[in-house]
């Protein structure tokens, strides 16, 4: 039976048994060139820092004009030393470094780290010695980082291949700064504090090992329990987001991130290249990815500690328990600005709190025990409080008054300081007469913060957390299946083609319509008359009340040059209207510029209201949607939202909920809700062209009129790159969209017809009854373990499953229709990229009912297939001895079987 599991590679399986930056964070020898006894300068700082940690490895100064260094011997180039070290440290003048790492290539170094500065910071020369590095860097196989850094600090192996100026403590957080200097700073604050780090790594310019590169690493990292990033600029964003959606769902990602007060974006050709300010499509980005963003050094390590030791929230309502009516303002205050509420004391705790509390307490949340409160008092409260459903979190203040017992209450209190799926803080507020019971909670893991206004944030911190990771992996309903757009998507490619062998950029609106209605948009009747005679026919035949609105192949914004006459009446109106459109464009443009209007029905507005959806492109992230308020004030209001492409349902709905047009679009004062649910699939449909069409550089529809009764697109521009313009040069997505080439049909041995497709986040409640469809000798062999159905169905699992980054895996999906039509899926097939190899990992099901019929073996072909299209250099698999049809199988395929001696399991692999 076509059955395999996925698992890591051992050491003996691998090609390279270690990852590749092992050599970076794990050498086992290291060789600083232009290693140096000049008094504080980097070379010597570099050697005597490696010298002076325990990491055991030899270490190796290169330098060509002397026979030691710190009394150590020297060599004068790396083809001398008397092995190849893991690890070169370079802190040379920039311009003789292209030629040390051409012979680092030669020798098959795999790990550099380049110190020096003078790269493209200094202009053209130096961006030219970079170009030349990095082709040394590829050609030679190797991993780089910097150059320009600080180096890097690995406390639990010992190594420290860095100009640091001390060593860091040992830890669970795992530092990464691009700013060298900064890690300098949070380095000396840590050490104060006594923070304590897995990795301590300052990235430099990232000209080869970026953000995703080390997420991914660190992510893998067992002893690293969350991430910290001081980041300035994304890099590559695509890689950074694949890695961090992966990761964040099992480590917290936290980043601070400068330049929120950047200038405005520069004016663009529609409104939304407007209002995408970079700041805003970072957070956009953040959110898509699950990571959290903070604004101060302080909160990114009250974060890490916070979520390392406290569940994450299921809300936003705060329950505070205090001594003291100030310190609760203060929390409240906090927690209402950051986007958090005051949990709503239930019925039966308000009850319970009355038996236990004395008869003057508050009465209300904050929850106010008086300052004379005793230790069993406090513990009391907050025991009663935790069994609330109507808070998702607890903050406990204390303030040290005469009669207050402060590190009683503490002892107290870690009895009642772990409440499952909520989070429980505290703020000790004082000196040293707090201080022993700050050291009991922490030692309990009840974070502690010195002020209540910051544990406040910190909840809500938590909480947005957890919103970006439970939207980020919310089953979407299913939408419309971007393969069934195959039409669509031919006609706007014919479309976008003529337009560019015109040589224009601009679509004409009646183009832009057409675009829309490729993708199931909806748009109002657009008849385009190029006289004062054809508008006033056809505006007969459409019916009264008309709209005329200007037909140009070079103006975007009609408005701003009289271009749009609304609510006419009769035919003498759209003569004159026609007439007045064309002396305004005239005069303000020239006559060059008019040919002629569009005839449109006229839409009331009363009972509806006018949103504006659309895309323009950012440098960092590529085509960027936009959504939110419409009209002619668009830009005053700016009530908008950001998301990156594709979307889905959920996604669509986040991003609405994030606009104040979300409240109305409900339903307010007697107007009818908005059709959401439609609402959202036009929007999908909508990242889908976005995302497949991309010769668009920007497209607005705006206004979209939404009412209780229809959605339509009543305007719409769109504007195309210079179709000069090289198509391996045109933005990409920074989120792989899905992968519609890899859809096809499929016939079995009995001739039933199925769709192999990849799978999609909707197919989650169908991956359901995929489960429930195999036998427990199917599960046992795929699982090597009798694996039960609620532990294979569950949400957590099958998420992991059905929301694939097509960047990092793909799963293929046999799919077939019963005979009342609805969808089965009956075949799975799964290919995983591994971390750090140029391989794969694959995984293949099939039901009982469909086994023995060839489904196996085409899915694993198409696996295969894939494979190649992904440069991959080798696949496998491992498969229980027994399974002898699997076995089977994948020798007819083309795969190598070997069975390890002693091992119960087949190794199957091939190299592509």
């Amino acid at each position: 039976m076509p059955s395999t599991i996925q698992k890591p590679f051992s050491a003996a399986d691998r090609q390279i048994g270690r990852h590749p930056l092992d050599a970076i964070f794990l050498p086992r020898s290291v060789a600083v060139v232009g290693a140096t006894e000049k008094p504080n300068s980097v070379g010597r700082t570099v050697l005597w820092n490696l010298m002076n940690t325990p990491f055991g490895g030899p270490v190796y100064p290169v330098n060509p004009t002397r026979s030691s260094v710190l009394g150590i011997k020297a060599y004068p180039k790396l083809a001398d030393l008397p092995e190849r070290p893991d690890l070169i440290v370079v802190t040379t003048p920039a311009a003789i470094i292209p030629g040390l790492m051409s012979e680092a290539a030669d020798l098959g170094i795999p790990g550099a780290i380049i110190i020096s500065a003078g790269f493209k910071e200094v202009g053209p020369a130096g961006a030219e010695l970079e170009r030349q590095v990095l082709a040394q860097v590829r050609r030679g196989n190797m991993r780089l980082i910097g150059p320009n850094c600080l180096g890097v600090l690995s406390p639990l192996h010992g190594s420290n291949p860095s100009f640091a100026p001390s060593m860091v403590s040992k830890g669970s957080v795992a530092f990464l700064s691009q700013s060298g200097a900064l890690g300098c700073a949070v380095l000396d604050w840590s050490l104060r504090e006594g923070v304590g780090f897995s990795s301590f790594v300052s990235i430099g310019s990232m000209l080869d090992v970026g953000w995703g590169d080390l997420i991914s690493y660190f992510g893998d990292d067992p002893n690293t329990k969350s991430i910290v990033i001081y980041m300035e600029s994304i890099g590559d964003a695509r890689s950074f987001l694949s890695a961090a959606r992966e990761v964040a769902l099992t480590k917290p990602i936290i980043i601070i991130k400068p330049g929120r007060t950047a200038g405005a974006a520069k004016a663009a050709a529609s409104h939304t290249g407007s209002l995408t300010g970079s700041d805003d499509v970072l957070d956009a980005a953040f959110k898509r990815c699950g990571v959290l963003r903070v604004n101060d050094i302080s909160e990114v390590f009250d974060m890490s500690e916070v979520l390392g030791k406290q569940p994450r929230p299921q809300g936003n309502r705060l329950t505070i328990i205090t001594n003291a009516g100030g310190p609760g303002v203060l929390a409240t205050d906090a927690l209402l600005t950051t986007g958090g509420t005051l949990a709503e004391i239930s019925k039966e705790t308000m009850e319970e709190l009355n038996k236990n509390l004395p008869s003057v307490w508050s009465h209300n949340n904050p929850i106010d025990v008086i300052g004379d409160a005793s230790p069993e008092l406090y513990a009391k409260a907050l025991e009663i409080a935790g069994r609330d459903k109507n808070n998702d979190g607890l903050l406990v203040i204390l303030t040290p008054q005469a009669m207050t017992n402060c590190t009683g209450t503490a002892e107290k209190l870690k009895a009642f300081g772990h409440i499952e799926g909520k989070p429980v803080l505290a703020s000790w507020m004082g000196g040293n007469i707090v201080a022993e019971g700050e050291v009991l909670l922490n030692k309990a893991n009840i974070p502690t913060f010195a002020y209540p206004d910051t544990a406040a944030r910190a909840f809500t911190f938590m909480y947005q957390y957890s919103e970006n990771l439970r939207a980020l992996y919310e089953t979407p309903v299913p939408s419309a299946d971007p393969a069934d757009l195959e039409s669509g998507r031919a006609k706007a490619n014919t479309l976008i083609a003529s337009v560019k062998k015109t040589g224009r950029t601009i679509l004409t609106e009646a183009e832009s319509k057409d675009l829309l209605g490729c993708y199931g948009i909806p748009t109002v009747i657009t008849k385009i008359a190029k006289t004062e005679a054809a508008a006033a026919k056809v505006a007969k035949e459409i019916g009264f009340p008309i709209v005329l609105k200007l037909y140009s192949e070079t103006i975007t914004h009609k408005t701003d040059v009289g271009g749009v006459q609304l609510n006419l009446k009769d035919e003498a109106d759209v003569r004159r209207a026609f007439n007045d459109i064309k002396q305004a464009v005239t005069e303000k443009k020239g006559a060059q510029h008019f040919q002629g209007v569009t005839v449109q029905k006229m839409i009331k507005l009363g009972d509806g209201y006018e949103l504006i959806l659309g895309s323009s492109i950012d440098p960092q992230f590529g085509p960027v949607l936009l959504f939110g308020m419409g009209g002619q004030l668009v830009e005053i209001f700016k009530d908008k939202s950001l998301a990156l492409p594709p979307l889905n349902t959920t996604l669509a709905r986040r991003m609405m909920e994030r606009t104040k047009i979300y409240h109305a679009l409900k339903g307010v004062r007697g107007r009818k809700p908005v059709d959401l649910a439609a609402l959202e699939k036009l929007m999908v449909g909508f990242s889908q062209l976005v995302a497949e069409q991309r010769w668009i550089k920007e497209i607005d529809i705006n206004p979209l009129f939404a009412s209780g009764d229809d959605l339509v697109a009543l305007d719409a521009r769109v504007i195309l790159h210079d179709p000069k313009t090289a198509e391996e040069q045109l933005p990409k997505l920074s989120i792989c969209p899905y992968p519609t080439q890899y859809v096809g049909d499929w016939k079995m041995k009995d001739a039933t017809k199925v769709t192999i497709r990849p799978i999609r986040p909707e197919d989650e409640p169908v991956m359901v009854n995929f489960h429930e469809g195999l036998s427990e000798r199917s599960v046992y062999l795929r699982y090597f373990s009798p694996l039960k159905l609620s532990e294979r169905v569950a949400h957590t699992r099958l998420i992991r499953i059905c929301f694939n980054d097509y960047d990092r895996e793909i799963a293929l999906v046999a799919e077939r229709k019963d005979g009342k039509g609805k969808s089965q899926i009956i075949g799975v097939a799964r290919l995983s990229k591994l971390h750090g190899s140029n391989a794969g990992e694959f995984a293949v099901v099939v039901t009982d009912q469909w086994q023995r019929k060839g489904l196996g073996t085409e899915l694993t072909k198409r696996l295969v297939q894939i494979a190649k299209d992904e440069k991959m250099a080798r696949l496998v698999a491992y498969t229980l001895r027994e399974n002898k049809d699997m076995q089977q199988m994948c020798k007819k395929v083309g795969f190598k079987v070997r069975t390890p001696v002693g091992e119960s399991e087949c190794v199957i692999e091939m190299e592509l």
